[in-house]
């Protein structure tokens, strides 16, 4: 699992379309989708459900997306320890 892939997660979770998040991110659409599919494949389940609307997440989405957000707050303040020092 990447950093790129729990920022894509939250930001279509948030978002609810991966289209714009693409775009808030600097990504391209099919580079977010493909980031979506390697986090599922890696967790063995569907996160999101698409249709014309966009993406909604599923009942594990929904149970994961605080510890991706808890992921990256720690991925931050690794960072932010490292651009201090």
């Amino acid at each position: 699992m990447h950093e790129r892939e729990f920022r894509a997660f939250v930001s279509v979770a948030e978002i609810g379309r991966m289209d714009q998040a693409a775009k808030e991110l600097g990504y391209s659409q099919p580079a977010i989708s493909y980031q979506i599919k390697c986090l599922e494949q890696m967790l063995g389940t569907k996160l999101f459900t698409r249709d014309s609307t966009g993406a909604r997440l599923t009942r594990e989405g929904r149970m994961i997306l605080p510890s991706a957000r808890a992921v990256l707050t720690l991925i931050d303040g690794m960072k932010g320890v490292c651009d201090a020092a």
